[in-house]
């Protein structure tokens, strides 16, 4: 940590909240400096005692079977993961379209949901997606060698793997939107089903359609 440091960066570097959740800490009065309410934007030197006083929240952290036909979105008037779990707080950390199935973690750790989020290989994303067509063994080359697509552009090298003649695992350490959908549909195939079954090291385990867990 390189000091002057903004308090709110502070706050998120020592893993307290993320940058958003330090800044309301901050406007509610419950960080401190030197023994002195901090305000936004001020400065920390390494000599300087920061304090978070009152009740902090419990971060809460669920694996989640998102069953197909579900939208993990808020969409006016229709069901989702969000409308689902919004009071109790809980939020999915990115997003599966509504036609596939599988894992989601849910959790109110703003930090945890931009860690997930990145493209650290330790959080890659595996799926299990099986097509109508029979699979060409040279598309895991291509994948492998990062595939250039018409509308998500360039994309980081994916493993992948043909477990059977129409079913492809495919691991990723991105996730652009619809992106396994628009890799496929480049060479025509067409997606029967497609499952998330593991996050890092957070697998689907036995899991069922609208089940968690706590992880």
């Amino acid at each position: 940590m390189e000091y002057p440091i903004r308090i709110n960066k502070y706050l998120r570097d020592k893993g307290l909240a993320s940058r958003r959740e330090a800044d309301k800490l901050i406007e509610d009065g419950s960080v401190f400096i030197n023994g002195e309410k901090a305000k936004n934007g001020m400065l920390v030197n390494k000599s300087d005692k920061v304090e978070v006083r009152g009740k902090q929240k419990e971060n809460k952290y669920l694996a989640y079977y998102k069953p197909c036909g579900l939208a993990t979105q808020d969409l006016a008037g229709k069901k989702s993961v969000v409308l689902e779990w919004r009071d109790k707080g809980l939020y999915p950390i990115g997003r599966l379209d509504k036609e596939s199935e599988g894992l989601l973690l849910l959790t109110n750790d703003g930090r945890f949901v931009t860690e997930v989020l990145s493209e650290n290989s330790k959080y890659e994303k595996e799926y299990i997606v099986t097509v109508k067509e029979t699979l060409r063994p040279g598309i895991v080359r291509i994948f492998q060698a990062g595939m250039k697509t018409k509308s998500l552009g360039k994309l980081l090298p994916a493993k992948a793997k043909i477990i059977k003649s129409n079913t492809l695992q495919i691991i990723l350490n991105e996730g652009k939107r619809h992106q396994i959908r628009v890799m496929l549909g480049e060479f025509n195939y067409t997606i029967t089903s497609l499952k998330r079954i593991r996050i890092g090291n957070i697998k689907i385990g036995n899991l069922r359609p609208g089940e968690t867990r706590v992880i």
